[in-house]
């Protein structure tokens, strides 16, 4: 077993990177005091049992999949359930599943009586390299994603390989996205995944790699908690992914986060800031995941909802963290209307 830590002013987390952690270690968590799970329907479906032998005589909130979920109406649903199981401020909240389940069950620990315990159980491959660690929390509202939330670490993350089984390809893809990313910005991953090209979807290699990308994040938020800087590094890809997941949809987000690092990488080369032939490597290994990149009509709508990110510091300007180089990324700010006619010259059909 791997153990990362994190330590940060509000709270130490300890990350178990193990086969089988999930039920070797949760029940450690549950003596002396209520406690909580929040799930949704597809991991339901699948760890119903596993679920009930873990968690017996635990109430189990089970949330309806999908981003489209992430909002503020199941945000107080699940704190009404909360109130309901008579939790307190020594209560655990069990967020058992997805990006979602872990973003919006964070944010529900930390508004509960203003912060209860949280253990994050991460089942798809991105929540296990990116999204349950490091305390980001939020829900969408207003078509903007995220957009209301908080820094909450949590008191524990258990990655447990055995969820990976059970994820269809499309999940896997969407992991990958941030694994990438993390290549972008680490020379070590970079290295591994170049040379590992062929075995991307390899069960045992992607539990390796994650341990990898988590210790990089690890790194990253005990030097920065609350984004003032290092950490912004870690959105790397994500201002055009957004934008582009808000209007047109149909993908996974780490599959936009790979389309947005394509369409950016593109920008950086043509503001000066990386090389054409570091561009293509990356975009080498995001084609070797996607098959193609797609291309879109009506940009300006996408490019407007760019506009509202909340990485931006000014309403007339787009930030972005672009590939500069191998490990070496840039902060771009461009204006709003350059932004837009790049968005349409590279990704427009």
């Amino acid at each position: 077993m791997k153990i990362i830590e994190i330590h940060t002013p509000t709270q130490d987390s300890v990350i178990s990177c193990e086969t089988g952690c999930f039920l070797r270690h949760a029940p450690e968590f549950l003596a002396g005091h209520q406690n909580f799970v929040l799930t949704d329907s597809n991991v339901h479906a699948l760890y119903g049992a596993q679920i009930a032998e873990v968690f017996a005589d635990t109430p189990v909130y089970v949330l309806p999949a999908g981003e489209e979920n992430k909002n503020r109406e199941n945000l107080f649903a699940i704190l009404q359930a909360m109130i309901d199981a008579g939790l307190h401020r020594n209560s655990y909240l069990f967020a058992l599943g997805g990006g979602v389940v872990g973003d919006i069950g964070g944010l529900a620990a930390a508004l509960y009586m203003r912060g209860i315990h949280c253990v994050q159980i991460p089942t798809t491959l991105l929540a296990q390299v990116d999204s349950s660690v490091g305390g980001k929390t939020a829900v969408d509202m207003g078509n903007v994603k995220n957009v209301v939330g908080a820094f909450y670490q949590p008191e524990a993350v258990l990655v447990d390989g055995t969820f990976l089984k059970t994820l269809p390809a499309r999940e896997i893809r969407c992991g990958l996205g941030e694994i990438i990313k993390y290549g972008a910005l680490n020379p070590l991953i970079l290295d591994s995944l170049l040379e590992n090209a062929d075995r991307l979807f390899d069960l045992d290699y992607l539990s390796e790699i994650a341990s990898d990308c988590i210790q990089h994040k690890s790194e990253v938020v005990q030097l920065d908690e609350r984004e003032q800087n290092l950490r912004k590094s870690l959105n790397m890809g994500h201002t055009t992914a957004h934008a582009l997941e808000l209007n047109y949809g149909g993908l996974s987000h780490g599959e936009f986060v790979l389309i947005g690092m394509y369409y950016e990488s593109k920008i950086a080369v043509a503001e000066g800031l990386a090389t054409a032939e570091y561009a293509e490597l990356l975009s080498g290994l995001i084609l070797r995941v996607l098959g193609e990149v797609p291309r879109y009509a009506g940009l300006e709508k996408a490019a407007e909802s760019a506009r509202l990110d909340k990485k931006n510091a000014a309403s007339d300007e787009v930030s972005m963290i672009v590939p500069a180089g191998y490990g070496v990324y840039a902060e771009l700010k461009l204006p709003f209307e350059k932004y837009r006619d790049y968005l349409v010259r590279f990704a427009g059909k």
